[in-house]
């Protein structure tokens, strides 16, 4: 690996993580390019050769925050519980890692306009959110786990919902919001079993 190219990913990668806390200050459209270089102490040239455009940058940033919230993991898990204590974990994780929260909740309630380019982005990763969870659910049902006349497709959702305004909430009052606590009662209500044993 050339010096020149070990210098060059260095530079992208201080590019991502400045253009992710200011998103998570200012939000996609509250951004520029330039703000961003002035950030990482580059010219505005410097940075469109890394990032040729806005977008691209943006695809960058949630490309990363995949990476480090993993979300794709928890996806992965078999149907049940397993997913369910992987939500948990997600927040434990995001506890831990505000600046994600915060980037997460900016571009999430910018996105919700169909014209934003990480519109796509995020229908797609609640579509996946509510199928895993929803998933879990039916399984738990079937097993009996699920207390009786729980509808899992409506516990899915409210389950997301109450993730996303627990995080939002903590955010603002972190000293008043138990994020994980709360997560985990509410999903506790729902189960006949132990979440965590």
């Amino acid at each position: 690996m050339s010096e020149g190219y070990l210098k060059g990913r260095i530079r992208r990668e201080d590019i991502i993580s400045a253009a992710a806390v200011l998103y998570g200050e200012a939000g996609y459209h509250g951004s520029s390019l330039r703000e961003i270089a002035k950030r990482v102490g580059i010219s505005h040239a410097g940075l469109l050769y890394h990032f040729p455009t806005k977008e691209a940058l943006l695809a960058a940033v949630l490309e990363r925050r995949d990476a480090e919230d993993s979300v794709r993991e928890q996806l992965s898990a078999p149907p049940g519980l397993a997913v369910l204590r992987h939500f948990v974990a997600l927040a434990e994780h995001n506890v831990r890692h505000p600046g994600i929260v915060d980037l997460y909740s900016r571009l999430a309630a910018e996105a919700v306009a169909e014209d934003h380019p990480a519109h796509a982005y995020f229908a797609k990763h609640y579509r996946e959110a509510r199928e895993s969870v929803g998933q879990s659910f039916r399984v738990l049902a079937e097993t009996g786990e699920l207390r009786p006349g729980t509808d899992p497709e409506h516990a899915a959702l409210a389950f997301i919902a109450l993730m996303d305004g627990l995080q939002v909430q903590w955010l603002t009052t972190p000293a008043r919001v138990d994020l994980v606590g709360s997560l985990r009662f509410y999903l506790q209500t729902l189960l006949t079993v132990p979440l965590f044993p």
